[in-house]
């Protein structure tokens, strides 16, 4: 299980900026790096780190090699992602030929990120952060008690987060006294893309994760059957859905919320609703590949450890 804790950030530490996926704006890049300062951490950011490409921030190529360069510094803890977008899965064979550094890293992201997360936990044993991008925060628009509850964690303040109200979905998640395990996964349909390749996700006793982000109602339904289908659910402990953001259909109607009825009530697993992360204004940190605590009953909550030491 992946418990390796990191030394907590501190003013005057090197914080590496990643692009993995798509290319952000100037202004965000901008952004990013003057919030950083303003933190007091040195924003680490490679001159050519984005460059022109018709879809991704740079090739697949470039992107990895910033992305190594990044994992195997010295004199940093932090690789924190600008943005999310697309592109991150495409970097797995590239990760799956290099050899696992000595020094672990914490790596902040979300969205397309669910793909190093899913990574970094799985194969390195590593902890990671499901948090908000640098282009988000850069440019102010994470609510304070949100930014400030990130911070605390970085930066070793506070080393438990808790979600409560966590609303059941069936009746093994109103039955259910406690699970100790570890949180894995992240976007819906970016896990999607790891089933059947060599990096496919293992759930062995995990805690499942799972938000959304501008999916309709069908599409997430044909996504969650092939996870059904797939088998890999049968040895996962747990269900929780985050924020399925921006799913409603057309007409505004939420059936999105009829397909997550239909599913927690066909799988055999505790399945809970109600975690405050994903896609939308609120993207509370979530540490993965650290030991978690999930209680059930009417009211659940998840308990989980930071991947930081003081």
């Amino acid at each position: 299980m992946a418990q390796k804790k990191i030394q907590c950030l501190a003013p005057g530490d090197v914080v590496d900026i990643v692009a993995p996926g798509f290319s952000p704006r100037p202004e965000e890049v901008q952004g990013a790096v003057q919030l950083l300062k303003e933190w007091g951490y040195q924003p680490r950011l490679p001159e050519d780190l984005i460059e022109n490409h018709f879809l991704h921030s740079n090739s697949d190529e470039k992107r990895f090699y910033f992305l190594k360069k990044a994992l195997l510094a010295k004199d940093s803890r932090f690789v924190w992602c600008l943005r999310g977008g697309y592109g991150s899965n495409r970097l797995w064979p590239y990760l799956k030929k290099m050899k696992k550094p000595a020094q672990a890293k914490i790596l902040i992201g979300l969205s397309d990120i669910t793909s190093l997360h899913h990574f970094l936990n799985q194969f390195w044993q590593w902890p990671s952060l499901h948090g908000a991008h640098l282009d988000r925060l850069g440019l102010k628009k994470s609510p304070e008690p949100v930014v400030k509850e990130l911070k605390d964690l970085l930066e070793g303040r506070v080393f438990k987060t808790e979600f409560s109200d966590l609303k059941p979905m069936n009746s093994r998640a109103e039955k259910l006294k406690k699970i100790k395990s570890q949180v894995v996964g992240g976007n819906l349909v970016t896990l999607q893309s790891s089933i059947g390749t060599p990096t496919e996700i293992k759930l062995d006793g995990r805690i499942l994760f799972l938000e959304e982000i501008g999916e309709r109602a069908y599409r997430i339904d044909r996504v969650l059957v092939h996870l059904q289908q797939s088998g890999l659910l049968k040895k996962a402990s747990a269900i929780i859905f985050g924020e399925f953001f921006q799913c409603a259909e057309k007409n505004g109607e939420a059936l999105y919320l009829e397909v997550l009825k239909r599913f927690s009530a066909e799988v055999k697993l505790p399945v809970f609703q109600g975690l405050e992360t994903g896609h939308g204004e609120v993207q509370r940190p979530l540490f993965m590949g650290t030991p978690a605590v999930l209680q059930g009953g009417r009211s659940g909550s998840l308990v989980v450890d930071s991947g930081v030491k003081e």
